[in-house]
């Protein structure tokens, strides 16, 4: 005669409401004094008691398993709203809007427990038709970032999503510099427009268009310290960006620039614009010590200063306006630099990136001349070898 199990020992029963087998287990209590009772069904006995078992063995690998209906949709969900939590308001606005289109519509109703890499790479496959690579980079980030937070909260047993590597997408709009005369004809068209100051400071020192839109005149000297010894020249500190924070981009990119001559001269006029502007706004007026503002001294955003730059440049000989935007100023200052024969080296330090790399292959966008030390040397090595 088969014994009785003891009381709180887990059994095996028939669940008339959901037409299924249910299998449970007891194992304890858990520190509020509450049983602890893992359950698995299915149509069969034998399901029910399988389905058991995993959720046992996933207990004992300290693996919690996430509620049945818990989806692909409620972990990016959770992560929009609680993962975020301190980034930049346009950065939020980002991962929400990649999110919303392209990670909910095609995986959201997927049950995050069922999601196999598999589905990801499929998915990725589907988008690459479409999207650039770059897109598809910050697609499956947001996508992976999700599911590792749900990871931690024990919601999946593993995130396959790390495990998937993010295919060649669609080329993007390639990032170009101007040429000399290019950047001349920019100039000239630039002069009686409000963004003369901008477009020369962004042209001549490399500076970011987020570090130019955060610039403040207590980090403006235009007159340089000549008491100092060695005396030193008109500079700009580059130390402060739109970022959140108020941070630059990396440590590298806290720098001092010395002002070329061009620079000082436009930035000592649009001082004395602004104090103009000042006045004419009277008590609309908002005092931030914002070189580069709006008509009432309030913050530009990218929008604003891609509008204005555009329309700046829109005379401007040999230049297209619509197809070009402020931080091409910057790759245009490399790739000038570049070809009048500054070493790389000393650009990268201009700029503020921590090494050659980024400058030589992101940046600079002129072909140099032909490369001739070379064949100079080894003409004078061989030449230089007495005949026998």
């Amino acid at each position: 005669m088969t014994k009785r199990r003891s009381r709180g020992d887990g059994g095996l029963h028939w669940d008339e409401k959901r037409q299924r087998w249910i299998a449970t287990a007891s194992l304890g209590y858990d520190p509020s004094g509450k049983r602890i009772v893992k359950r698995g069904s299915g149509k069969t006995k034998t399901e029910a008691k399988n389905k058991l078992k995993e959720v046992l063995r996933d207990h004992e690998d300290g693996l919690a398993i996430a509620p049945t209906g818990y989806t692909v949709e409620n972990a990016v969900d959770d992560w929009l709203t609680y993962g975020l939590a301190g980034r930049d308001k346009a950065t939020v606005g980002t991962c929400t809007i990649l999110s919303t289109n392209h990670v909910i519509p095609s995986l959201g109703a997927r049950k995050l427990r069922d999601l196999s890499a598999e589905d990801v790479d499929k998915w990725l496959a589907t988008k690459a038709k479409t999207l650039s690579t770059r897109t598809l980079q910050s697609i499956h980030s947001c996508l992976n970032r999700a599911v590792k937070r749900a990871m931690a909260r024990d919601k999946v047993k593993r995130n396959v999503v790390e495990l998937c590597s993010v295919p060649k997408g669609q080329l993007g709009r390639p990032s170009k510099a101007l040429t000399l005369a290019q950047a001349e004809a920019v100039l000239k068209a630039a002069e009686e427009t409000s963004m003369r100051a901008y477009i020369v400071l962004a042209l001549l020192t490399g500076a970011r268009t987020e570090e130019l839109r955060a610039l403040t005149w207590d980090h403006v000297f235009l007159k340089g310290k000549p008491e100092a010894s060695p005396p030193v020249p008109p500079y700009i500190a580059v130390w402060r960006s739109v970022r959140s924070g108020g941070d630059t981009k990396t440590r590298k990119s806290r720098r001092t620039l010395a002002l070329p001559k061009r620079c000082l001269d436009v930035l000592w006029q649009h001082w004395e614009e602004q104090g103009w502007e000042r006045l004419a706004a009277g008590d609309d007026w908002v005092e931030n010590g914002l070189v580069f503002a709006s008509a009432v001294g309030k913050e530009l955003d990218s929008t604003n200063v891609r509008r204005a730059f555009r329309q700046a440049i829109s005379e401007a000989e040999g230049v297209k306006a619509e197809d070009w935007t402020p931080r091409e100023l910057r790759h245009s200052f490399v790739s000038l630099l570049s070809d009048s024969g500054v070493p790389l080296e000393e650009i990268s330090r201009l700029v503020g990136h921590s090494g050659t790399a980024v400058t030589e292959e992101v940046y600079r966008k002129q072909i140099r001349p032909v490369i001739q030390t070379g064949a100079v040397a080894m003409d004078g090595i061989f030449e230089a070898k007495p005949k026998r």
